[in-house]
This record gives structure tokens, C-alpha cells and sequence, in this order.
């Protein structure tokens, strides 16, 4: 069994590619269900968020070190063409694949979010547990891959227990309200619109908030979620179909909706800076899929950034957690060493087992066969040759568990095991 990992990331692709490969949460059980059914695939999990698509399966047959022809890598890469219904030489270049070890020290890094556009922010920890419960409910993860994700979790805890990761953050929603400092100066007179009532929304608001903002609105396709950021940041909250009336009275609007498709378009916009007699107006898209037309920034007092603008004020922030961070890659390097030896040596065992049953099988059989011309053979004569037989085989065998054994802890233990397995035949009917 072996581990592929594939997909972009704000690493490797712009928003405007991230936003074409990302998944309605609706369309993910269908998905996955395709993803499993797909030759020599046996567990899959799909995550999806404003930074990055991923796959990761486990399958028969990986091009990992050396092993197997690339065929599982090309038909995850089809899969994510397919279901996204993009040309796949169109998003070949923006892909990255991760084999092995390899694959377990991504997942590894995703979820202590040290593969983040901010490092050390909580909310991949718990995307990544949402994307695996939901591949759980849907049996789609159920051994291997159930395993080092369990693993993976486990490894982000670590992380953050033991060392400072969580207090370095430099959280997206803070680069954006530095941002709107930038422009405006001072944020006290400003009044803000949230349009999307999420844990981004609510980061937002807090740090608004903190920055002395006035006014909150809020606006939320679920009245309830809106409601209660309001209530916590003592906003108000307008409905959604009518948040457009708002938009005029706005000096700064975040969005963060799930729509699909643009909510503020570049002529709605123009209506809405003529009736502010084009006062500044700042605009800051954290969707993927982008909640506002890129064009908008074309007009007049239109200030739009959208989630890769604020990246680069997250790495204007990153020397100062590049200590903690080089704590957390070494705490991952030595999670990964520890998970591969406990998967070489959880695939080790039942190929002892299963050599020591065949080499019983062979000996017995042979035994079997020759029963009628020892018939006259005495009780004990009979227990010293099955002691005998016993031992030979327990001499052969030696060799290759001793082998196996001693090389379950390096990089050519799975290549052992699978050379073993062929040399003896095991597992065939």
C-alpha cells in the first residue's frame, strides 16, 4: 500500500487557478466516491480551502522511490481536470506530488499549519479534520491513510504544546486590517461591512474592532451566524438579499461568502461609488472562489485586494517566527521517521507471518503425501521427523526474516518486503 499526495497551493498557483480546482463542500461525498472507485485506489481524502486543493490516496501501485510506473499520479491528476472540468494540461504546472515519506511530511506540515500562507493559524488544523471526517463518514478512509492522518493530528498537537507557534501567527484577517490602516489611517470613523459570517469574518472582526472601527455590519446567507457575530462584536446585522443598500454607507467591506460566482460585480460597484460621490472605498476578498470581479479595482477610490495581496503583507511579518517555525520542522522530521518505522514495521509483520504459513503449508503437504509409506513408522519416530522438518525450515526462513527485520527501519524496507513477497509467492491464490 502506498501514499500519494497531489494538488496546488497558494505555493504553487494564483487565486484566480485556486479558485477554478476548489470544491463545493456539496459535490466533495460525490467526489470522493469517484476518487475510490478508480483502479488499484483503496482510501482517498479530498481538502479544499482558500489556500490549497489536495488529494491524498493510498493505491497498489505509486511511483514512489524508484517503484511503479506513474499511473496512480496521472489518474489523480485526470481527476482533478475532470472534476473541475479544466483542461488538465492547462493545470499540470500548478500541481506538486508528494510520495512516501514524502507525503507523510506534507500532511505532517499542513496540519501544524507550517505549510501555511500564515504560519501558526488554527483554522487548517480543523478544515483538515473536517475534510477527514468526512471522507470517514463516507468510508472512504478506513486503514493506511486512516492512520497517518490520525498520526497527523496528533503531530500538530505536539507542535503546539511545545513550542510558541500559535503566538507567532500573523493572521490573514490582521494583514487586512493593516492594510485598511494604510489607507484610511486611522480606522475609528471608518464603518465596516462583513459580507459572509465565517471564522474569517469573525477574525476580521475582532481586530476591527480592536483597531477602534465604529460600526460593524453584518450580512450572512444564515440569518443566525450573522446574529451572532453581530451580538459578540456589538454590530448590527442587515439581511442578505439587501446588503447591496448597505454597501454606499461602507468605507471598508470584507467578504468571505461561498458563493460561486461574483456577488459585487464592476457595474454594481460603479453605482455604488457615484452614490458616495467617489469617497475611498476598500474592498478585501478572502473568498475562493473571489466574492468580487477583479476588474472593481479599475475604478476610481476602489481599493480591491484580494487573498494572494494579502499574502505578501503575511511574509513581510515572517522573520519573526522563522525560529519557532525551524523548532516545529524539527519536531516533524523526527514524527516522520517515527511513522515510517511504524509503517515499515506494521508491514513487516504480516509478511513473516505469512512466509512462516506458507513455509507450514509446503512442509505439511510433503508430509501429507508421503503418509502411506510411513505407516510403519513409530509415534516418536514420527515427532522426531516433524521436529526435524521444523527445524530445516526454521533455517531457511532465518535468512530472509532476519533481512526483513533489519532493514524495516530504512528506505529499502518496503522494497524488501515487496521482493520477498514475489520471491515466495505470497498472497497468491
Amino acid at each position: 500500500m502506498k501514499l500519494l499526495v497531489a494538488g496546488l497551493s497558494h505555493h504553487t498557483a494564483p487565486v484566480e487557478v485556486r479558485e477554478r480546482l476548489a470544491f463545493e463542500e456539496k459535490t466533495l461525498p460525490l467526489a470522493l466516491d469517484s476518487l475510490c472507485k478508480r483502479p488499484g485506489f483503496h482510501e482517498a481524502l479530498i481538502l479544499s480551502t482558500c489556500n490549497r486543493v489536495e488529494v491524498a490516496v493510498t493505491a497498489d501501485d505509486v511511483d514512489d522511490e524508484g517503484g511503479g510506473d506513474g499511473s496512480v499520479q496521472r489518474s489523480v491528476d485526470r481527476f482533478l481536470a475532470e472534476a473541475r472540468n479544466v483542461e488538465p494540461q492547462w493545470v499540470s504546472p500548478y500541481l506538486y506530488h508528494h510520495n512516501g515519506p514524502a507525503a507523510i511530511r506534507h500532511l505532517f506540515r499542513v496540519a501544524s499549519s507550517l505549510d501555511s500562507m500564515v504560519v501558526g493559524e488554527p483554522q487548517i488544523l480543523g478544515q483538515l479534520k473536517n475534510a477527514y471526517a468526512l471522507a470517514k463518514q463516507h468510508g472512504a478512509v478506513n486503514g493506511f491513510l486512516d492512520l497517518v492522518m490520525t498520526r497527523a493530528f496528533n503531530v500538530a498537537k505536539r507542535i503546539r504544546t511545545e513550542t510558541e507557534i500559535g503566538e507567532s501567527a500573523v493572521s490573514v484577517s490582521y494583514a487586512a486590517v493593516e492594510l485598511a490602516r494604510d489607507i484610511f489611517g486611522s480606522l475609528q470613523t471608518c464603518k465596516v461591512l462583513l459580507v459572509g459570517a465565517g471564522k474569517m469574518a469573525e477574525s476580521a472582526a475582532r481586530h476591527l474592532r480592536r483597531a477602534g472601527v465604529r460600526e460593524i455590519v453584518v450580512t450572512n446567507r444564515t440569518r443566525e451566524r450573522a446574529d451572532s457575530i453581530a451580538e459578540e462584536f456589538h454590530g448590527r446585522v442587515v439581511a442578505y438579499d439587501e446588503f447591496m443598500h448597505a454597501m454606499p454607507g461602507a468605507d471598508i467591506v470584507i467578504t468571505s461568502s461561498g458563493a460561486p460566482h461574483y456577488i459585487l460585480t464592476r457595474d454594481q460597484m460603479r453605482l455604488v461609488m457615484n452614490r458616495r460621490r467617489n469617497r475611498p472605498m476598500f474592498l478585501i476578498d478572502i473568498a475562493v472562489p473571489r466574492n468580487i470581479e477583479p476588474t472593481v479595482n479599475t475604478l476610481d477610490g476602489v481599493f480591491l485586494y484580494d487573498i494572494d495581496d494579502l499574502d505578501k503583507v503575511v511574509k513581510s511579518n515572517l522573520k519573526g517566527r522563522m525560529n519557532v517555525a525551524e523548532e516545529a520542522e524539527a519536531i516533524i522530521s523526527e514524527e516522520v521517521q517515527r511513522m515510517m518505522l511504524r509503517l515499515k514495521t506494521r508491514e513487516v509483520a504480516p509478511t513473516i507471518v505469512s512466509l512462516n504459513q506458507q513455509f507450514e503449508q509446503v512442509r505439511s503437504e510433503v508430509i501429507e503425501r508421503h503418509k502411506g509409506k510411513l505407516s510403519s513408522w513409530t509415534p516418536e519416530q514420527l515427532d522426531e521427523l516433524d521436529a526435524i522438518t521444523r527445524g530445516m525450515l526454521n533455517k531457511i526462513a532465518h535468512g530472509p526474516i532476519t533481512e526483513l527485520r533489519r532493514k524495516a527501519d530504512s528506505a529499502e524496507g518496503s522494497h524488501m518486503i515487496d521482493t520477498v513477497r514475489r520471491l515466495f509467492r505470497l498472497g497468491e491464490e
